[in-house]
């Protein structure tokens, strides 16, 4: 799921959109007050190239990263422009952002959509009702033109919001889906979607390099890849499910031991999360491997300890993809330092899954193609 700004247009091709996504180093902070660290859609609640490259019809656009939690990019609805802060979030497969319309406290600190400003608006009929972990956001349905920087969306479908929960101290408005239109209703068509069929971009892929340590510098882009943000080449894994972007995995080992992933399992990369999630019982006897300690909901570890942790090794359709305990232990306010691990997918899903969200994505270079619906991973430069 830029959360706060685009940072401007790096062009590299006529037709190469990278957006900018931006950190601010109070979300982290935020978030853990308000209980929103775990922002992973519950599954189906929403009511409502082969090698991806060089295309002469890219977008690139920066990104803002929010204390290695959120990154975030602005986007512009309506006819003349009006401006919001997104998610771009491979979890869902939907957008929305508040209304003038929006009664909620949280609505008053966000900017909100005015239909009455917009020449190109058309309302519809019918309601939306959605859950993101401990948010909850309800409104209607309308169709608008939608921009990414220089990519035109004309008629989309997004939502507004009339009511939302959870989301008082959030510094993003609103989020844009780009999981499979299996993840949206019936009647909706998600944006990277009609990007495609309106032949907006020339190759139906997206990528996003997150960046480590800048606040600036992280990008996600639209119609091809700029291999420049990556190492080596990129490593193909075919998506086992065409929902969210859900991949086999082998297993996950510490110090040549398996602690995860025992017979196989399902892996998904979202975007809109900083957390590495697993069942509970296999989460759990991590954070006492890393010595972690529970405080409220959360998982603290000591900060001098993290040059001594293991590294941990997601093991990938036959490929190995180390996280150093600099990845998933992140340091939070006064001194703390927080784990990354934390449990609960057994609750939403039949098979062991995992999903690993940019405490793994800032190391990996991550692209997701929909032509050939797979997942390309390189080392992130």
């Amino acid at each position: 799921m830029k959360w706060l700004g685009i940072l401007g247009l790096v062009a590299l091709s006529e037709c190469l959109v990278i957006i900018p996504l931006t950190k601010i180093k109070t979300m982290r902070e935020t978030l853990r007050e308000e209980n929103l660290l775990t922002h992973f859609p519950e599954e189906d609640t929403d009511d409502t190239s082969h090698n991806a490259s060089d295309d002469s019809n890219n977008s690139l656009q920066p990104l803002k990263n929010y204390l290695n939690l959120c990154y975030v990019g602005n986007i512009t609805i309506g006819t003349p422009p009006q401006e919001f802060r997104i998610i771009f979030d491979t979890s869902s497969s939907f957008m929305w952002v508040p209304s003038i319309k929006c009664s909620s406290p949280s609505c008053r600190t966000h900017n909100l959509f005015n239909p009455l400003l917009s020449t190109t608006f058309r309302l519809s009929s019918q309601a939306f009702n959605l859950k993101y972990g401990a948010w909850s956001i309800e409104g209607i349905l309308a169709y608008d033109t939608v921009r990414i920087m220089n990519l035109v969306d004309l008629g989309q479908k997004f939502g507004l919001s009339v009511n939302q929960s959870g989301l008082d101290h959030a510094i993003f408005d609103g989020a844009l889906g780009l999981g499979f239109p299996s993840l949206a209703s019936k009647w909706i068509t998600p944006v990277f979607d009609n990007l495609k069929t309106q032949g907006i971009i020339s190759q139906p892929v997206f990528a996003f390099y997150l960046s480590i340590r800048k606040e600036n510098g992280s990008v996600v882009m639209f119609g091809g890849v700029d291999h420049s943000y990556h190492k080596g080449q990129l490593k193909w894994i075919p998506v086992s499910r065409n929902h969210y972007w859900q991949i086999n995995m082998n297993r996950i080992t510490m110090n040549g031991v398996v602690v995860g992933c025992y017979r196989g399992c399902q892996a998904v990369l979202n975007t809109g999360s900083t957390l590495l999630a697993g069942p509970t019982r296999l989460v759990t006897a991590i954070q006492k491997l890393i010595n972690a300690t529970p405080f409220g909901e959360q998982y603290l570890v000591p900060c001098s300890n993290i040059q001594s942790l293991p590294t941990i090794i997601f093991t990938i359709n036959g490929n190995d993809y180390p996280v150093p305990a600099e990845a998933y232990i992140l340091k939070g306010p006064h001194s703390t330092c927080v784990s990354c691990f934390q449990g609960g997918t057994e609750n939403w899903k039949r098979s062991e899954t995992w999903v690993l969200g940019s405490a793994f994505l800032r190391l990996y270079f991550s692209v997701y193609d929909r032509g050939n619906n797979r997942v390309g991973l390189a080392p992130a430069v």
